[in-house]
């Protein structure tokens, strides 16, 4: 009596668990991209903004944010024997103050940077994203004392590509 009732449970708990199976999808799976695409290329961002080094960074946080979240990805810096290719501008580079300390000096700045984004399948010739604006920002904060002045702009800037390659990798890979 007891096996059998066993037996019941058991079957009845292997018949939920197959019966959910299809209304469960794990997020993160990183299937947003077609599945014959295996080498994504990453060259170098354009940047029309004149703001020195800034395309460097954003391109190397993109490479390391593909690295990091696309292993089955193979990523490439040349676009000609790649299946997509990952276009980037800097199209502007703002800075203003927005907070002042007690003398008026402006103590806190904001960066604010605006990126055109385009994937290309190369072999299909069909664009997988693409977005005009995405427009990123952050805020820094400058010592009030001038000996321990650092510039803390290109601190300010990395952590703003580094966002910027995090949500752009997941709207691809994840089709946010």
């Amino acid at each position: 009596m007891k096996k059998r009732f066993q037996v019941i449970v058991y079957g009845v708990l292997l018949l939920l668990t197959c019966s959910f199976t299809e209304c469960y999808k794990p997020v993160g799976q990183g299937d947003g991209l077609p599945k014959h695409i295996r080498t994504l290329a990453i060259p170098p961002f354009q940047n029309p903004s004149l703001r020195f080094k800034v395309e460097q960074r954003f391109t190397s946080a993109m490479i390391d944010e593909a690295l990091r979240r696309a292993r089955a990805l193979h990523v490439v810096s040349t676009a000609e024997d790649a299946d997509a290719v990952m276009l980037g501008t800097i199209k502007s580079f703002s800075l203003r103050p927005v907070g002042l300390d007690d003398l008026g000096r402006a103590r806190v700045f904001e960066v604010a940077i605006t990126i055109e984004m385009i994937v290309k399948d190369q072999t299909k010739n069909k664009v997988l994203f693409q977005n005009p604006n995405l427009v990123f920002r952050g805020e820094y904060e400058i010592a009030s004392d001038p000996k321990t002045f650092f510039s803390e702009e290109g601190p300010a800037v990395d952590r703003i590509a580094r966002d910027f390659a995090k949500s752009v990798m997941t709207t691809i890979l994840e089709g946010f």
